[in-house]
């Protein structure tokens, strides 16, 4: 076998230095028939990077190279190169093609899981960034370990991807997976990865990744809104309800375009929340945009996995010090039997969790409908806006008049009663400020609110209004 010069695809990247190529394996466990890679066939080589102009440590695990298994000398090289990047505050890219841990070196190759994904850490815990993109394949203990944990993930197109290879399920399970299984489009489908990206862009997608070059926008999909809505406000709440659901209205995925300059998806498996590495006027941020013409299982409906990319989202801002800016747009969380199963409400809780966690500024914009438990999970940051059109309730008016009249009917009278409207929820201090539906005002007011925001005062407002609605005897 040849190896291959240790040199990126493309001119994104250029090597500094290459690292710790004296290294080589001792052969351990004098395997049968096994003969030690020498250290430049090795299957991890490492190397700090010029990316974008920007130093970076490259990570380069290929199958070509001893099936890129990970043994001894691969598990030191990529501990090492951790390390370094966290002494040197730098993000790490890593490339990837795997068969997974090298047998002939038995549990000192198993030994490396822990001690990459340990390094790793060290590095995340330094609010550094950290890239992986995926060739085929990309199986086994590398896959199920510091790859597993970069920030992002993306994927050539169908890359076979999974812990168990093809073979490996075909024994122990007694039959080879599906074609629509272990496969890059499966993980993606499945939030395992965050895009598919052509190999020819692989350098392009990891350097904007860890915010090395600026990325593209945010493009939402075809046959949506192109503005917000200008349509009349309604006096009558139950009117404005419906306009606030009108099928020509924008939803959080069309403000998140327009209130940011570029974006970095963050994958996950419902589409009714989508997340994103982006920017707004110069300052980067992290977005959590709800959509309410999409979900997995039925439009603007989030389930579990939503609420699960929410967290991931929000935690990954507070590792790397970044704000958070929400968009909430939907009629309630799905409360379907499947849903319930998936432990909705404990991930809704997890949310709001997450956002009480938070260390860095948050911000809040109700751009279409609040529903319930499903929408504050999202809004619970230390600035929350409500645009003049929108609404935001305890529950969907509908559920409420099942409960409490079993009456339909009666569904006009009880969202009257709800004070869901902009300026009820101001008087009753739910809200920071009502915001007209104009792009350059919300974009303006989110600026100065991600600048000016204090990280932790979260809980006044609520408090504020709780107190307001309880009278001392």
């Amino acid at each position: 076998m040849t190896a291959e010069p240790l040199a990126p695809a493309q001119a994104a990247a250029s090597v500094v230095a290459a690292w710790d190529d004296a290294l080589r394996s001792t052969d351990p466990l004098d395997f049968p028939g096994y003969t030690a890679p020498a250290s430049s066939e090795e299957s991890v080589r490492t190397a700090l990077v010029e990316l974008g102009g920007r130093p970076a440590v490259w990570i380069d695990c290929d199958f070509r190279r001893v099936g890129g298994t990970m043994g001894a000398v691969a598990g030191e090289r990529i501990v090492r190169a951790f390390d370094r990047a966290t002494q040197m505050g730098v993000p790490v890219v890593e490339t990837i093609s795997t068969g997974g841990a090298r047998l002939q070196e038995g549990m000192l190759s198993l030994l490396q899981m822990p001690r990459t994904v340990s390094a790793a850490a060290r590095h995340a815990a330094a609010g550094l960034r950290s890239a992986a993109y995926l060739r085929s394949p990309a199986t086994g203990g590398v896959f199920a370990s510091f790859v597993s944990v970069a920030d992002l993930r993306a994927a050539e197109p169908e890359a076979t991807i999974g812990f168990g290879g093809p073979r490996v399920v075909a024994e122990v399970t007694g039959a080879y997976p599906p074609p629509t299984s272990h496969t890059a489009e499966s993980a993606l489908r499945h939030g395992l990865i965050d895009a598919i990206v052509d190999p020819s862009r692989c350098w392009d997608w990891l350097a904007a990744a860890v915010g090395a070059v600026t990325a593209g926008p945010l493009v939402p999909p075809p046959g949506r809104p192109h503005g917000p809505d200008t349509t009349a406000r309604p006096e009558d709440p139950y009117e404005h309800l419906l306009r606030a659901r009108g099928s020509g209205r924008p939803s959080g995925l069309e403000w998140a375009a327009w209130l940011t300059d570029e974006w970095v998806e963050i994958g996950g498996s419902d589409p009714a929340v989508r997340a994103g590495l982006a920017a707004v006027d110069g300052r980067r941020v992290v977005v959590v945009a709800m959509d309410r013409f999409a979900g997995a299982f039925r439009p603007g409906a989030p389930g579990p996995g939503a609420y699960r990319l929410a967290q991931r989202a929000v935690r990954l801002a507070d590792r790397l010090g970044l704000p958070v800016l929400t968009l909430v747009d939907t009629p309630g969380a799905e409360p379907s039997p499947e849903s319930e199963a998936g432990g909705l409400a404990g991930e809704i809780a997890r949310t709001l969790l997450a956002l009480a966690e938070l260390a860095s500024p948050s911000v809040s914009v109700v751009v279409g409908e609040g529903g319930s438990g499903g929408a504050v999970a999202l809004a619970h940051t230390d600035q929350l806006f409500v645009l003049d059109g929108a609404v935001f309730s305890v529950i969907g008016p509908e559920a409420g008049a099942a409960i409490l009249y079993r009456d339909p009917a009666r569904v006009p009278e009880l969202t009257r009663s709800l004070r869901l409207t902009p300026d009820e929820l101001l008087r009753l201090r739910v809200v920071d400020r009502v915001l007209p539906e104009d792009v350059a005002s919300v974009r303006a007011a989110v600026t100065e609110a991600l600048t000016q925001a204090r990280a932790g005062t979260k809980d006044s407002r609520p408090h504020l209004a709780t107190a307001a609605a309880v009278a001392n005897q």
